[in-house]
């Protein structure tokens, strides 16, 4: 059987939801009192994706402004990333072109496919981010991919870490 190894990075504002996504993903559980990433935090995932096991290595970036500046280190050898946004608020979504622009210092990192999520999506009485304009936001700006979850619910979560990964083993040929 073949064996793949990938890095993906999730990033995004803080409180947006990446930590428990990640958790619902890795766990199954929703933790509604997850704290604050400082820094980065580093997960491992198994999984079989059209008969190939793949490895993820999943790096769940700090979202607070003081961490940005670490971002460009971990994101070398990176595979594919997540921009995560938050569908309740739409300054989340604003700040993707700050975001890129920290992505962007990394020349190594410009060929690598990203997807936008929004997370939160059983919040949708409170949504300030509409689907289409974030749709379009990822048409315009080069995802791949754009989905919404809910690690409340699980709505979406295990999809889009198969999407993601998808991608990742057509970039390496591996299917």
């Amino acid at each position: 059987m073949e064996q793949a190894l990938f890095k993906l990075v999730i990033f995004g504002d803080g409180g947006v939801g990446k930590t428990t996504l990640v958790q619902k993903y890795l766990t199954g559980i929703f933790a509604p009192d997850t704290r604050l990433t400082v820094g980065v935090d580093f997960h491992l995932k198994k999984l079989l994706v059209d008969n190939i096991e793949v490895k993820l290595q999943i790096w769940d970036f700090a979202g607070e402004d003081r961490f940005r500046f670490l971002l460009p280190s971990y994101l070398r050898g990176a595979s594919g990333g997540i921009f995560m946004y938050d569908i309740t608020r739409f300054t989340s979504i604003k700040n993707l072109d700050n975001w890129l622009e920290v992505l962007n210092t990394d020349p190594n990192f410009t060929n690598v496919p990203l997807i936008l999520v929004g997370g939160k999506a059983d919040l949708e009485h409170k949504r300030s981010v509409d689907q289409d304009y974030a749709y379009n936001i990822a048409k315009e700006k080069g995802f791949l991919g754009f989905a919404e979850c809910s690690a409340k619910t699980g709505e979406n979560v295990e999809e889009i870490f198969e999407a993601i990964t998808k991608v990742m083993l057509q970039k390496s040929g591996m299917i």
